[in-house]
């Protein structure tokens, strides 16, 4: 049994978590809240993508009063990001927000979170404790000779029996690193000793490119323990490309179904048809469809027909052409120029059969 089975269920505006639940995704925009309809403009593409809990930064007033709006214009659970006013945490639930984000440690005193937890436990709204490396308190980075694993996971123990003496247990904890391994050692450590659903992510990961490599490590040997409720993909760049990657680590460890997994040969002199174009727009027309099935995109004929065959549907390159295949049977020879063309008509049928 996984630790995720383990866990306490939270419902987070109807999306449930932990408890043995299916592992949800996560975005945050990075519009200005107050800014209405951009945000719900990027709401609703990572909708689309596949989000399933978006959290938006409250720093103000205007940001907190826009909850109310926003969240009658989306359809997925809205989560408020709170640093340093508690009084921005207040508002928000105020507003509609389905769940909060807070660090104990920098919102103020015992006085100013035991107001914040009072109305979440009025609301029955779950709190969210974060803790990131970066803002380690000092004492506990000289009780460990620095940064560690073992004080961000003290960290959050400490917050989480500060909100539970106030007698609150509607919890999720966030403990994150960019260094990746230390993440994964802060995962191991905290697994088992809390009750409460984990939101995993390697924060600040980098670039899409760079991002998604250090996602996907850190995240598949956290989630390969049993480890982890809810998930980000912190990236620099669009979103919705975080949604893209969340999708593909959690179908690649087993977790999720559905969606088209798409292969592709890496190429070689063997290749005559321009391999790397046609996958990359296959992949991208890929997106479309919810089917369960695997599609091969294959270059020459040592390895393509094989693979392709393995496949429900795919195709192998020849000299300037390609045989579609559809369940291990060749259906026809096809000039490269249309290649691209045939693989979308077999989508566009494929649910009608």
């Amino acid at each position: 049994m996984s630790y995720r089975e383990l866990t306490k269920e939270i419902n987070i505006g109807g999306v449930k978590i932990g408890h043995g639940n299916p592992v949800a995704i996560q975005s945050m925009t990075n519009t200005p809240t107050s800014d209405v309809n951009a945000t719900v403009a990027q709401i609703l593409a990572l909708e689309k993508a596949g989000c399933e809990i978006v959290r938006c930064t409250v720093p103000d007033e205007d940001s907190a009063r826009a909850i109310k709006e926003i969240k009658n214009r989306i359809h997925i659970p809205l989560v408020a990001d709170i640093h340093f006013d508690h009084k921005m945490a207040l508002m928000a639930m105020e507003n509609g927000a389905d769940k909060i984000r807070i660090n104990p440690g920098n919102i103020g005193s015992v006085d100013k979170v035991r107001e914040v937890v009072n109305l979440a436990k009025e609301k029955n709204i779950p709190i969210r404790v974060g803790v990131n490396s970066g803002s380690l308190e000092k004492n506990l980075v000289e009780k460990y000779g620095g940064v560690t694993a073992e004080g961000i996971v003290e960290s959050a123990l400490d917050k989480v029996k500060l909100i539970e003496d106030m007698g609150y247990d509607n919890l999720v904890i966030s403990i994150k690193s960019s260094d990746v391994m230390m993440c994964v050692r802060a995962h191991e450590l905290i697994a088992g000793k809390t009750p409460y659903p984990l939101h995993v992510g390697i924060t600040e990961s980098g670039t899409v490119r760079s991002g998604s490599i250090k996602s996907s490590v850190g995240l598949g040997l956290i989630l390969g323990q049993g480890i982890g409720d809810t998930i980000r993909v912190s990236l620099t760049g669009d979103p919705c490309e975080e949604i893209t990657a969340a999708r593909l680590i959690l179908k690649t460890l087993g977790l999720r179904k559905g969606g088209i997994d798409v292969v592709s040969c890496p190429t070689c002199g063997r290749t005559k048809i321009d391999l790397i174009s046609l996958a990359q727009k296959v992949e991208k027309i890929a997106e479309d469809y919810p089917y369960d099935i695997k599609l091969a995109v294959m270059g020459c004929a040592v390895n393509g027909p094989g693979e392709a065959r393995e496949a429900d549907l795919g195709v192998a390159g020849g000299l300037h052409e390609g045989l579609l295949m559809k369940h291990g049977e060749i259906i026809r020879k096809v000039p490269e120029a249309d290649l691209l063309a045939a693989l979308k008509e077999e989508l566009d049928n494929w649910g009608k059969e």
